[in-house]
């Protein structure tokens, strides 16, 4: 009976033990901020905080919405929030202006950053679209994958530049323009007001492929608390596959809350045009899991902005990411 005793004593006390410290890690608070308002593009890390992936890995973790008025990006560099959605050229530019950041994960194999034309124009193929007489571009296109353009294929010219103004109307007036967009909503805006899908070319399809929707960090937080990125990473990646394949309400909900002007219609266009493109799941994601970087990936695109002259040869492209901490098969149990 002592024997009894004894044991039943030490497994309440181990049982304690283990509540304590689960309780110690769940208040690893970390804060996660979005490059935009809320949206489907998002939905992965709204999913781990609705139902419970964040804190099974032990973190308490909140999101703070970017927008037009955020500095989420300053925010990180500054210490102010742990983890920031980064991508495209933005952690290689940081690296070449010598601030201490990197991308710990890719969420998006493919930028979803597209061009779009009118649909009976004969544009069926992306370089068809050197034939328009104009592109509606933001200056940061103009200045990025516009002079990649120029340099990949024959026939654009800076002569089609007009400067985008976020209002579709000027594309949907004029059949021989195109204009830029991001493949999981400005094609659904266009089709609701002018009645017509548009024609869409995916840059990344194209050949112009960084990374995107990220998880950027700084590099000391990296180098001092490993083991905290890497819970933060796989219960991301969790948080991504049950909001692909399982059930997404609760996030859905959350990210209306955070942005009330967010419709189920285009929530649910978003994740359909993920999936079909293969924004998440294409390349090594398909096998080792979403989120997965590659150097020979990143290299790729950093030889590309050096050919167009936007980024510096001598830049130490590998100061942008590492990749200790994907590429492991997270989550793809997950996947129905």
């Amino acid at each position: 009976m002592r024997n009894l005793l004894k044991s039943t004593a030490m497994m309440a006390a181990l049982g304690l033990g283990i509540a304590f410290a689960q309780a110690a890690r769940a208040e690893d608070k970390v804060t996660y901020g979005t490059n935009w308002l809320a949206q489907a593009e998002h939905g992965g890390f709204y999913q781990a905080v609705a139902d419970g992936t964040y804190k099974k890995y032990g973190l308490d973790v909140t999101i703070v919405q970017g927008g037009p008025n955020a500095a989420n990006s300053a925010l990180l560099i500054a210490g102010k929030i742990d983890f920031y959605m980064g991508g495209g050229m933005g952690e290689l530019s940081a690296v070449e202006q010598g601030i201490p950041i990197m991308d710990v994960a890719a969420i998006f194999q493919k930028d979803p950053q597209i061009l779009m034309a009118h649909p009976d124009q004969g544009i069926e193929k992306f370089e068809d679209l050197a034939k328009l007489d104009t592109i509606l571009m933001g200056k940061d296109g103009y200045l990025t994958y516009f002079e990649w353009m120029k340099a990949s294929f024959p026939g654009f010219k800076d002569e089609q530049y007009k400067p985008y103004n976020f209002n579709p109307a000027p594309f949907i007036a004029d059949v021989k323009s195109a204009q830029q967009g991001y493949l999981t909503s400005e094609p659904y805006e266009v089709e609701k007001q002018a009645g017509w899908k548009p024609k869409v070319f995916l840059l990344a399809d194209a050949g112009f492929s960084p990374y995107s929707t990220t998880i950027a960090a700084r590099t000391e937080l990296v180098e001092t608390k490993p083991e905290l990125v890497q819970r933060f990473v796989d219960a991301t990646i969790e948080g991504w596959y049950n909001y692909l394949y399982g059930d997404n309400k609760a996030a859905n909900d959350l990210i209306k809350k955070d942005n009330p002007e967010m419709t189920d219609g285009q929530i649910a266009y978003s994740i359909e045009k993920m999936k079909e493109y293969g924004i998440l799941e294409s390349g090594e994601a398909l096998d080792k899991g979403i989120g997965c970087m590659t150097d020979a990936k990143y290299k790729a695109f950093f030889d590309t902005l050096v050919k167009i002259k936007v980024m510096k040869a001598e830049t130490d492209y590998k100061k942008a990411f590492t990749t200790q901490f994907v590429c492991k098969g997270v989550g793809l149990n997950l996947k129905k």
